[in-house]
């Protein structure tokens, strides 16, 4: 054995000089970088201290209201800060800001708006009663399906292999914490005895496909035959690509069954099928017809199942009996959903983009033709490929020639929904293997295509999109390490309205990478909800806001599943002292409310102290009021502790609600104190001349 110090990709065999040159990666598997450290998570949903004047919240008691800002309120010679809320009519709330726990973010599309609540009806309740209710049948019923599931036997796959630790090792990227979750989720599926019925959820681009291939790796690894559906032809080729390089190095037999194919060709693949020949074969829903027999079937992977028709779902569920079924969605659902369906269905959600993704920059402009030109001119010099979207047919071919003068010797493909799918998809194809520079396309291109090349975009008219579109659009670039670019652009003589200017602005400002979400989410969260939890529950979750449909899906679920939670105790407090957040200290809104979110969910001392050191670093000296609400924040903290509802304190007196009856002895632990019995779980004590509120929590220690 000779050592060579050379870098050398890949090794040889050669008979004739009766040699073999093995390198490090043919041994190892490609070498991925760094392990990266585990970024914090992002929440993907709104949350209140987001909140703008004009948005819809609803309250858990009251409904939906508008948010009309924060305000101060002088109360018997006490200054307090209240979230000011309109309700239908004349109604108006003034909601105290320790109760920011009672509030949600309405989620709402952006064409319809929400009816405004009334103050003092029971239309709200009733609302919230027929929700309840509705979710409760449906978590029943996959309650029921789960438990069906969990009887059925399937196959068992065996352990990993050798092998399948090689072929995980050849992949070329760092895996995201998320995706690795994912992988040990599907495998551990797969190794038991009852058939996998997994869910992965995750944003375009953030590796569920890699998922899938380890999945079918393990399954061929035990001799089985991978069945991959998907809904357009289009994507049947681009995962034929993607598995045939994956696989290429191993004994597995990958094909595609679609229109490209000849008649011909394609009885050779059933019979190739029947015989076992084909270990992996992926196809739109021709996968389901009676002709297509697998020898032996044993995983099936379904890629965007929300978009198969109802006949074709029902021959899926035929599937499910007795093969492992693992789905992808791209939708991107936000956590708060994930955590309310935990124990419902088997869910895994990838929210971690991957390392090396850059933001898009993205550009709101007049339509310039200079710059379009000098947008392309960029994109292909770097040997890249741009998207130009133009939503409107019965002009497109218009566009095509403006742009053939405008961009000489750049080679364009056209694409729209009009044209016969075989025809589309021909271009498409053409186009991801590099045959145009440019495509122009309408809207078509908003789901499902992975074109890491294609890092330019430039939208025409984008006045004339909704907000969650735009955000599909734009996340179509940027899906390599390159740093991409959208122009977003509209008609110079055109005037926009103030709603289209609003949606432009916010897919501007809504950069960072996750921050998308935001802004997607308006409708995103709705639409995703209904596509993992079916179609019907769309309207429920339009009735009282997705944030509050959550809350009830969870406490069902806890329910359902016969585990008694212990509510988390939230203690009123309601103390005679200023405590607030002045606006000479904090004049920024939205500042001022993510504090006093945190001060009101703080668990811990430590988290209040961190949150004076960052005041006092970002703002300065605390006011009086500030130091009051900290010290506020610590008594809630020791309330928490005693399992005390409410506290009250008004000069000398201070009344305890406690969340529990009082102990029959009660009265004589107390000691020195003097307590005065109000009722079964209400208590007084007369407090001393000079009692501090920092002397409130020795008086709760020695209760």
């Amino acid at each position: 054995v000779e050592m060579v110090d050379k870098t050398i990709e890949n090794g040889f065999v050669s008979q004739t000089l009766e040699m073999a040159l093995i390198s490090e990666q043919d041994i190892w598997g490609k070498r991925t970088g760094p392990k990266s450290k585990k970024p914090a998570r992002v929440e993907q949903r709104l949350l209140v201290e987001d909140l703008k004047l004009g948005d819809y919240v609803v309250h858990e008691n009251y409904g939906i209201g508008i948010y009309h800002g924060v305000t101060q309120v002088e109360t018997e010679g006490v200054t307090r800060e209240y979230i000011l809320l309109q309700y239908a009519g004349t109604d108006k709330l003034y909601l105290p800001v320790d109760k920011l726990d009672l509030l949600h973010r309405y989620t709402t599309s952006e064409e319809k708006q929400p009816r405004l609540s009334k103050l003092g009806g029971t239309e709200w309740d009733r609302t919230k009663k027929k929700v309840a209710e509705s979710i409760q049948e449906m978590a029943e019923e996959l309650l029921n399906l789960y438990a069906i599931r969990e009887s059925i036997s399937g196959y068992t796959f065996s352990k990993d292999t050798p092998w399948q630790q090689e072929f995980e090792d050849s992949f070329p990227y760092q895996e995201t914490p998320d995706q690795l979750k994912a992988i040990l989720d599907v495998k551990r599926d797969m190794e038991k005895s009852r058939p996998m019925d997994r869910l992965v959820c995750g944003d375009v681009g953030y590796g569920k496909t890699e998922v899938a291939m380890r999945a079918a790796f393990k399954a061929v690894m035990d001799s089985k035959q991978v069945a991959i559906l998907v809904p357009t032809t289009v994507l049947a080729e681009q995962h034929y690509e993607t598995f045939s390089a994956r696989f290429q190095d191993y004994p597995t037999t990958v094909e595609v069954i679609s229109r490209f194919k000849s008649t011909s060709r394609q009885k050779e693949i059933l019979k190739d099928l029947q015989k076992g020949a084909i270990d992996i074969l992926i196809g739109t829903h021709r996968l389901l017809s009676k002709d297509l027999q697998f020898k032996d079937l044993g995983l099936l992977i379904i890629d965007e199942e929300h978009r198969f028709g109802v006949a074709q779902k029902e021959k899926i569920k035929a599937f499910k009996n007795n093969v492992d079924v693992l789905s992808l969605s791209a939708t991107p659902i936000p956590r708060s959903l994930h955590m309310s369906l935990t124990g419902l269905r088997d869910l895994t959600v990838i929210e971690t983009p991957p390392p090396e993704r850059y933001p898009v920059t993205t550009y709101v402009l007049e339509y310039n033709e200079e710059i379009i030109y000098e947008a392309v001119m960029s994109e292909i010099e770097r040997n890249g490929q741009v998207f130009f979207v133009h939503n409107r047919i019965q002009d497109i071919y218009k566009v095509q020639e403006k742009l053939a003068q405008l961009l000489p010797g750049v080679s364009i493909g056209i694409g729209h929904g009009r044209m016969k799918e075989d025809e589309l998809a021909r271009v498409i194809v053409d186009f991801v293997k590099g045959k145009y520079q440019m495509f122009l396309c309408t809207t078509i291109i908003e789901s499902g295509l992975d074109m890491p090349n294609v890092n330019t975009m430039i939208v025409d008219e984008a006045d004339k999109m909704g907000l969650a579109q735009l955000y599909q659009l734009r996340g179509r670039v940027g899906r390599s390490n390159r740093i991409a670019y959208a122009y977003l652009t509209y008609r110079p003589e055109r005037i926009i309205t103030e709603a289209a200017g609003k949606r432009l602005n916010a897919i501007r400002e809504f950069n960072e990478m996750g921050a998308g979400m935001k802004i997607a989410l308006r409708d995103l969260e709705i639409r995703g909800a209904g596509n993992i939890l079916g179609p019907e529950q769309h309207g429920y979750i339009q009735a009282v806001g997705f944030d509050l449909y959550c809350r009830l899906l969870e406490q069902q679920t806890i329910g359902l599943k016969g585990l008694s939670v212990k509510e988390d105790v939230n203690p009123q407090m309601d103390i005679d002292v200023d405590y607030y957040i002045p606006d000479t200290y904090i004049p920024d809104a939205g500042t001022k409310m993510r504090i006093y979110r945190r001060l009101l969910l703080a668990r811990e001392k430590d988290e209040i102290e961190d949150i004076e050191n960052e005041l006092l670093d970002r703002f300065g000296p605390l006011p009086r009021p500030v130091e009051n609400f900290l010290q506020i924040a610590l008594l809630r903290i020791k309330a928490r502790e005693k399992e005390i509802k409410g506290l009250r304190r008004k000069g000398r007196q201070m009344e305890i609600q406690v969340a529990t009856d009082l102990p029959q002895d009660f009265m004589n632990r107390s000691g020195h104190l003097k307590i005065k019995k109000i009722n079964d779980s209400t208590f007084s004590i007369q407090l001393g001349e000079s009692t501090s509120i920092n002397d409130l929590e020795r008086v709760l220690n020695s209760i």
